[in-house]
């Protein structure tokens, strides 16, 4: 019998890592407290993509792998496998051939799953492997279920027992809402119809990759929107009468008051859909036409994306990198709400967390629950805040800490001691760029001395949609265009751009995920003295950029000329700015 080719070996062989890597990888494995696979440790160290370490499973257990995003299936083909099944299993019927069916798999050693596709489609399985995630985008785009969401709707709509009270129909409705007695709608809730649309909700929500999930009353009806990729989508339109059993649903769900609806209210919700954990942050707020309740989705398993995953051009990659390393100092990371700054602390405290260090985390709330680390969430009411809880964390020998965010003086104090005695902080700040952080430390009140000292690192970052792979298409921008992002071209050269027609993958916006735009600025004995001297921000950044700073800009058409994202979207989200 055929020995297996170790995977680590075959990652050498294909040149994907080098032996040094490899024992880095290995050493890395055995210090981790739990059980992690080789392949997985190269991914979160950055030594290889997941991509890589899938095809090279592929080779060592002698089944192919398959890329998913462009394949078209025979609707024959995938009617063979229902799409609960597809789902539960994580698998997805490509073709047939030689009588057998070739199903692209998550795990293609899963004799269990194979045993179960083979008796619902009534054929032997041919196993191949694929990516996780392109294993689930393929589902959604086979099978076609956001298609038919509004008929969905409208069936279950109809479920809806006619009896139920219409509180529409009052006169000044915002007023009368509480004539409806608790025990009545909290029956009206857990009636079957109100669960199915309540799911049917979240589900597409999670096929559709959104960030958040808008549920609000107007006049008369009630409006769902979609987050996706920073923009909003109306999705669909419920009836008013609706309102206060999908409400109702959404509060017991997040273990929230359904008496209390005057008062906002904070609660969170744990799902597993399509195998993966998700927390749904709640938010519910008055409003004339009745309580609107937002969900911000998190995604457990999603955040370990690693740092070169994020967008990092090679160049701002490499110097990151080599400031995560250091063992002390503040290293800051900056944007407006929603650009990414979490998922950047989580990845780089994915990465520091090999098992040889305490670290450490404070946090409101905490939204990614990290093994290996110890996470804390504030706690006002009990006297547990930012600058109560780091000074406590000081006493707990740590070697590294994280500050969900510096909001007032007496943090940002104590994080800059914290830094200056050994330890390596990572925290955030709202600010539009990267040299008005430092600035903002003194508009604090912060010493200049303690900034100087301390601050070693500032990434101020944003997000900008990326074309769509299905739809994605070159063009030559117009030369007024160009004079805009600093382009001058001579007579007759010529630049390439990109851009998205719009297609069924995208739902027609040109766009399908995002990237990240940057701009890292490390601090050195120029920008030290600035900011003794307390210099303003933009004498800051001028020295910042002669020091070899590349600004948010110019990153920014650095991913156009590489036809990651389009002009329109960086004028949007950068020059807006």
């Amino acid at each position: 019998m055929q020995q297996t080719e170790p995977i680590g070996e075959i990652f050498v062989r294909k040149g994907l890592i080098t032996r040094d890597q490899l024992r880095q990888a290995l050493e890395r494995q055995k210090l981790l407290k739990r059980q992690e696979s080789l392949g997985d440790v190269l991914v979160s160290m950055g030594f290889i993509t997941e991509k890589d370490r899938v095809m090279c499973l592929g080779e060592q257990w002698g089944v192919p792998y398959v890329e998913l995003n462009d394949l078209e299936v025979d609707s024959s083909v995938i009617k063979l496998v229902p799409q609960s099944t597809a789902r539960k299993l994580k698998v997805v019927p490509i073709g047939r051939k030689n009588g057998k069916l070739t199903l692209a798999m998550k795990n293609p050693l899963d004799i269990f799953a194979i045993d179960e596709v083979r008796m619902v489609a009534g054929v032997d399985v041919e196993p191949a492997i694929a990516l996780e995630e392109d294993i689930l985008n393929a589902i959604s785009r086979l099978y076609r279920a956001e298609a038919n969401v509004s008929e969905q709707v409208s069936e279950v709509i109809k479920e809806f027992d006619t009896e139920q009270i219409d509180i529409t129909s009052v006169e000044g409705y915002e007023d009368d809402e509480d004539n409806i007695s608790i025990e009545h709608l909290r029956e009206l809730s857990e009636e079957a119809p109100v669960i199915k649309l309540a799911n049917l909700i979240i589900s597409r929500a999670v096929s559709d990759g959104a960030s958040d999930i808008h549920i609000e009353p107007a006049r008369d009806c009630v409006r769902v929107r979609l987050r996706i990729d920073g923009i909003l989508h109306e999705i669909m339109q419920i009836p008013k009468k609706v309102q206060p059993s999908l409400i109702s649903r959404f509060k017991i769900m997040a273990e929230m008051d359904i008496a209390t609806k005057r008062s906002p209210q904070d609660g969170r919700i744990s799902a597993v859909i399509d195998g993966k954990p998700y927390d749904f942050r709640v938010s519910t707020l008055p409003s004339v036409f009745g309580e609107k309740v937002v969900l911000r989705i998190l995604d457990k398993s999603a955040i370990c994306i690693g740092l070169h995953k994020l967008g990092l051009l090679p160049e701002t990659l490499e110097k990151f990198e080599s400031l995560i390393a250091r063992t002390y100092g503040i290293i800051l990371v900056t944007g407006p709400t929603g650009s990414g700054k979490s998922t950047t602390l989580y990845s780089v405290l994915s990465k520091l967390n090999s098992g040889e260090k305490n670290i450490l985390t404070i946090e409101d709330p905490v939204e990614y629950e990290l093994p290996g680390l110890t996470q804390v969430q504030i706690n006002p009411r009990a006297g547990l805040t930012f600058a109560a809880g780091l000074r406590t964390m000081l006493r707990q020998d740590p070697d590294i800490i994280m500050v969900g965010e510096i909001r007032d003086a007496e943090t940002a104090t104590i994080a800059t001691e914290a830094a200056l005695t050994g330890h390596l902080v990572l925290s955030t700040l709202h600010t539009n760029d990267a040299p008005g952080a430092l600035t903002r430390l003194i508009d604090m009140g912060i010493e200049p001395f303690l900034i100087a000292s301390s601050v070693i690192g500032v990434m101020a970052q944003r997000l900008v949609r990326v074309v769509c792979p299905k739809c994605k298409e070159q063009y030559q921008p117009p030369r007024d265009a160009l004079k805009r992002l600093g382009i001058e071209l001579d007579g007759q050269s010529r630049v390439t751009f990109f851009r998205g027609r719009g297609c069924d993958y995208c739902r027609g916006s040109g766009y399908r995920g995002r990237v990240g735009v940057y701009e890292l600025m490390i601090m050195n004995d120029q920008i030290r003295d600035l900011v003794l001297r307390k210099a303003s921000a933009h004498v800051i950044k001028e020295a910042a950029i002669e020091s070899g700073m590349k600004t948010l800009r110019e990153d920014a058409i650095a991913k156009i000329l590489l036809g990651q994202t389009t002009l329109e979207e960086c004028l949007r989200v950068i020059y807006a700015g």
